[in-house]
């Protein structure tokens, strides 16, 4: 969102998304009849997303997208957790939200199980005690194979799928951007990046080459964490405002990928050019301090309600005078009756008292009294305001020039402070300085290769005609990678990278962030359940949960004894020491990438 300020300055503001809850969908008939329609689920690390693969126009896009994130408080019941959309405002919670992942991989099945309730409930399904459709779930690239195996149990053992089939997401997008009348099955290098990871993904005649997949762990989580911490530095009073959740907005609304980085650093050095790109984008704030007047009319106005409040003071003062001096007259009017009545003794102890010496100067000193209170009250009947004395109007005018800068009037329109500028934020570098960690992780002290560091290492390890078919397929996708300008950087790096003359051709996902689950469901449209990719419950007992069927978007498969995990009486997952924990779980997909 954004509007016009009087100086044509263009100003932005934070939109603060409220994810309202999601209704409980009425289960279609054409997802039962004639047969139980495969359930989609892109399970993201950002973003969870879910829908049926009927065929439908209606049903052809996402029912629920949402971020796969529960909080509970401690000690509460398991159906006391807000999960996905029914947490207005993850700000407040922060704290306390717990996620199913690891980087890209499940480890916290509590979490992911409460995720596919979640699931499960607002698409309408309501059969007891299990789901009569077939799943279709994606998982990282080189997934391990434990997490595989307390996946399936989860959703064979917990929900009683029929059948459930495993893709890569990227390869799922992959396959959703290729051209469907090629007849030849797709060969190229996959370039995507998510919340927490990267990946550069060789596919040969449609197939992941798994031997050498590469990993980069630095995603749009590690992004927004920079932008948030670079503009807190240069913000230091707008801390509290500086939230995750409007940096991910400055991430995916103002970040671009510079073509040069160190060239476009130096074009910001010009003010002409800071004063064009950079993007100002207003906080909220409520309220005026103190002493801010902005208009000639405004100071007038406040001029004359301080001359306004001075005038009740002074009056105030008066009447208070004005009653001491009546009941001090009083009190010396009633000695002179002493003196009259005779009371002589009486007389002098009274005098004493008043610290005076003889009659007369009793007398001198009521006459005075009186003179004075006469003249006040013939004062006040003239005139129903009083005007201030020439001292009182001295101070009232060094009070109110006291602000005004010499050799000004005070008719003419003075520079003020501005509280809605200083409650902005001046984008600039860091536009481009965030979203560059994905090809220098060293700018955040990652001691790691970069996207295009990573992906010539990879093209290393094949002959040069297999190189030379790779590049001329990169694709790029991934919600992390939808920055403008982020295909002429790849291209501009490939340049550096290939031999002199030789060809490439980068191409972009139409949809970065739902071509996985588009290519998903698809996939699941094409795929009867005798197809290649399915897993039956009879496959999950006779060869175990860590068991994949290959297809073409799927993992490579290296069968593995892996020890299956004690369960509790519960029927929860154990948390025991056979159960391995988060830690391990994501070594072992660090190191061995050909496991899989």
């Amino acid at each position: 969102m954004l509007f016009n300020m009087s100086n044509n300055r263009t100003v932005y503001s934070f939109e603060d998304y409220r994810c309202s809850p999601d209704p409980v969908f009425e289960l279609d008939r054409r997802c039962v009849s004639p047969g139980p329609v495969p359930v989609v689920v892109d399970n993201g690390s950002f973003q969870c997303r879910a829908g049926w693969s009927s065929g439908a126009p209606e049903l052809d896009y996402p029912r629920l997208v949402f971020r796969p994130a529960a909080a509970r408080s401690r000690g509460a019941a398991r159906g006391g957790a807000q999960v996905g959309n029914d947490i207005p405002n993850p700000e407040p919670l922060r704290w306390t939200l717990k996620s199913a992942f690891d980087r890209d991989t499940v480890v916290n099945f509590d979490i992911q199980e409460l995720v596919f309730d979640y699931i499960f409930m607002h698409l309408g399904i309501n059969t007891q005690g299990h789901v009569e459709h077939p799943l279709v779930v994606t998982e990282p690239a080189c997934n391990p194979l434990q997490c595989r195996q307390m996946m399936s149990e989860l959703l064979f053992e917990c929900y009683g799928v029929p059948r459930v089939a495993y893709g890569v997401d990227s390869l799922f997008s992959l396959h959703q951007n290729s051209p469907a009348d090629a007849g030849v099955p797709p060969t190229g290098m996959v370039l995507s990046s998510g919340h927490h990871c990267s990946h550069v993904l060789p596919v040969i005649n449609g197939r992941l080459d798994a031997v050498n997949c590469k990993r980069v762990n630095l995603g749009g989580g590690q992004a927004a964490a920079y932008y948030q911490r670079l503009l807190q530095l240069k913000y230091p009073a707008n801390q509290a405002s500086i939230t995750l959740s409007r940096m991910e907005e400055l991430l995916h609304q103002h970040s671009y990928i510079a073509l040069d980085y160190q060239n476009e650093l130096e074009k910001w050095r010009s003010p002409e050019f800071y004063e064009s790109e950079v993007h100002r984008v207003q906080l909220p704030f409520s309220g005026r301090s103190a002493g801010v007047c902005v208009s000639a009319e405004e100071r007038s106005e406040r001029r004359a309600q301080q001359l306004r409040r001075i005038q009740e003071i002074n009056s105030r003062r008066r009447e208070e005078r004005i009653l001491e001096d009546q009941k001090r007259l009083d009190t010396l009017l009633a000695v002179q009756d002493l003196l009259e009545d005779g009371a002589l003794e009486l007389f002098h102890r009274s005098l004493v008292e008043l610290n005076m010496d003889s009659a007369e100067e009793l007398q001198s000193y009521i006459h005075k009294l009186s003179l004075s209170l006469q003249q006040h009250r013939l004062l006040r009947a003239e005139t129903a305001e009083v005007e201030p004395s020439a001292d009182e109007g001295n101070e009232l005018e060094a009070d109110l020039n006291e602000n005004e800068e010499p050799g000004k009037t005070s008719s003419a329109a003075q520079p003020m402070f501005n509280v809605a500028e200083y409650h902005q934020l001046f984008v600039g570098t860091e536009r481009l300085r965030v979203p560059e960690i994905i090809f220098q992780p060293s700018l955040i002290g990652e001691e790691q290769m970069g996207l295009m560091e990573t992906l010539q290492f990879v093209l290393e390890q094949y002959s040069l005609e297999q190189q030379e078919a790779l590049v001329r397929n990169v694709f790029l996708t991934g919600g992390n990678l939808q920055y403008p300008g982020v295909k002429e950087r790849v291209e501009r790096e490939l340049l550096a990278i290939r031999p002199f003359q030789s060809h490439f051709k980068v191409s972009v996902a139409g949809r970065p962030a739902l071509d996985s689950w588009f290519g998903a469901c698809d996939w699941a449209l094409r795929s009867p359940a005798d197809a290649p990719g399915w897993i039956s419950r009879q496959d999950y007992e006779e060869k175990g949960g860590e068991y994949l069927s290959e297809h073409c978007a799927s993992n490579m498969y290296i069968p593995m004894k892996i020890s299956k995990p004690k369960h509790t009486l519960s029927g929860k997952h154990s948390t025991d020491s056979s159960h391995p924990d988060a830690s391990s779980i994501q070594n072992q997909s660090d190191v061995s990438v050909n496991v899989c």
